[in-house]
């Protein structure tokens, strides 16, 4: 089996010194870095299977580090900062981040979600584009086409009905899909799976009778296909 290989962009040398020990401990050959700049340079050069990020750092903050890392590829990236509000954390996801960790952290904790965010990004073997009936999902585009016309659809909407049609006939529970789709606690009420779910069902609402976004009531949803 290859070797996991992880890079640590953390100006706090403890902090550092220890998600580098943790993630060797669980098998990861790691690279570390202080420096935003820097940062991305080790990036170029590691090519690393996942980047622990922190925010707030020298030379170009984490935010820009995750911007230029994801216009780059895909890499998963989690962002490990003591930056908590609500806000930072939706910012930081909707930028592309695959989990956002706050300080003080458990490295038990950080350990379970860089394994949960892998088994997300690179763990599966499903395929990258989905077609039903007057419906295709296409992941390595990031488009949705319905009933042959490209429709205007959020990162997070597309994802959730991937995650969906990946396993058609599977019912899942809302906090399933926050866990597995937004990949992060989520600090609310599970109503934000209802919302998605609803502005899903706005563009997909009467389209084919071979597939439907079914309400599995008391339990949760489940991407339907006759086919």
């Amino acid at each position: 089996m290859t070797q996991k290989t992880a890079l640590i962009i953390e100006d706090d040398r403890h902090i550092a010194e220890l998600l580098r020990m943790y993630m060797e401990k669980d098998g990861f050959t790691t690279r570390v870095s202080g420096d935003g700049r820097d940062g991305l340079r080790v990036f170029a050069e590691f090519a690393p299977d996942i980047v622990l990020l922190d925010l707030m750092l020298p030379g170009l903050d984490g935010w820009e580090v995750c911007r230029e890392i994801r216009a780059q590829g895909k890499t998963p990236v989690i962002m490990v900062t003591a930056k908590t509000e609500t806000f930072d954390k939706v910012q930081g996801l909707e930028m592309g981040a695959d989990d956002y960790i706050g300080k003080p952290f458990d490295m038990k904790e950080v350990i379970a979600r860089v394994h949960a965010v892998l088994r997300r990004t690179k763990g599966e073997d499903k395929p990258r584009r989905l077609a039903f009936d007057k419906l295709v999902i296409d992941m390595e585009g990031f488009s949705l086409t319905v009933n042959g016309q490209t429709a205007d659809t959020p990162p997070k909407e597309l994802e959730l009905l991937y995650h969906l049609a990946s396993s058609p006939n599977r019912v899942y529970t809302r906090n399933q899909l926050l866990d597995e789709v937004w990949g992060f606690d989520y600090f609310g009420d599970s109503r934000t799976v209802d919302v998605h779910i609803k502005r899903l069902r706005e563009k997909l609402e009467g389209v084919s009778e071979a597939w439907s976004l079914k309400t599995v009531w008391g339990v949760g949803y489940k991407f339907e296909s006759l086919s």
